[in-house]
């Protein structure tokens, strides 16, 4: 080997490069650790350029800050982006770099649509999330939906339809549960409750419902101020309902007697006496 030059020019260059790259990586290294690139500033904007009702930036830029690990450039964007998407009502983060020692978070927030199960709330999206169900209550009462685990999407879309066939009645949903057979149970704004069974083709729900509308008008008239308290809308021809309007008499139980048939006669026709 010591005598192939060609040998010997090739190992030298490669010495050569090697030292060269060793060199570089470690006055990068060393640059990188200036003070000048410790991270001082965390901006946290909007990602749709829209008012944040619910991230607070000041207490959220306190409280994450601290769990950042390194400086502008060994920071993890992936664990800074997962911090932030920890934060009660962030629904969605991105994370960029601002020269030197920066970082800019863009925060999408949930917005909630109502209450889902016990304390979690449920966003217009369908995504199912934890915060301060007080922060949530806009001077109005959430609406509440129940369900199996994974049929938030399905429930939200549900809701949706039921807004539109309430509508011609001026009823609106408030509440909406679907049972772990998967049957359909909505209460209304007035305080009616809805049993709408299990959906055997994908118009048996509709059908009830538009069942319904066509004789509520009827039902409320006939029980003028009694407010119904339930109707099951399960029946192939017909519903059943329960209102406090609806009383049952005292002697329902008591047998019932059959009247005594009178005996009628017939008349004779008599001859009249003539004067």
């Amino acid at each position: 080997m010591w005598h192939d030059v060609r040998a010997l020019n090739a190992t030298a260059s490669t010495l050569l490069a090697a030292t060269l790259l060793a060199g570089i990586a470690s006055g990068v290294w060393w640059l990188s650790q200036r003070p000048m690139f410790t991270l001082r500033e965390v901006r946290i904007e909007s990602l749709y350029k829209i008012d944040l009702k619910h991230v607070n930036e000041l207490t959220v830029r306190n409280s994450v800050l601290g769990k950042i690990r390194g400086n502008f450039f060994t920071t993890d964007l992936d664990q800074v982006r997962t911090t932030f998407e920890a934060v009660p009502w962030v629904r969605r983060a991105t994370v960029r770099r601002e020269w030197p020692n920066g970082l800019i978070v863009e925060v999408e927030e949930h917005e909630a649509l109502g209450t889902w199960g016990e304390g979690r709330l449920l966003s217009v999206k369908g995504d199912v999330f934890t915060a301060n169900l007080a922060e949530a209550d806009d001077d109005h009462e959430l609406p509440a939906f129940f369900g199996p685990a994974g049929s938030e999407k399905d429930v939200l879309a549900r809701f949706s339809e039921l807004r539109s066939w309430f509508a011609p009645v001026k009823l609106v949903p408030q509440e909406l549960a679907l049972s772990s057979r998967y049957a359909w149970t909505v209460k209304l704004d007035n305080g009616m409750s809805v049993e709408l069974g299990r959906e055997q083709d994908k118009n048996t729900v509709k059908a009830r419902v538009q069942r319904l509308v066509g004789v509520y008008p009827q039902l409320v008239a006939r029980l003028q101020e009694g407010r119904i308290d339930t109707i099951d809308m399960r029946y192939p021809n017909g519903l059943a309902l329960s209102s406090a309007a609806l009383t049952v008499p005292t002697d329902a139980n008591k047998p019932v007697k059959a009247a005594a048939k009178k005996k009628t006669k017939t008349p004779t026709n008599k001859p009249t006496k003539q004067i």
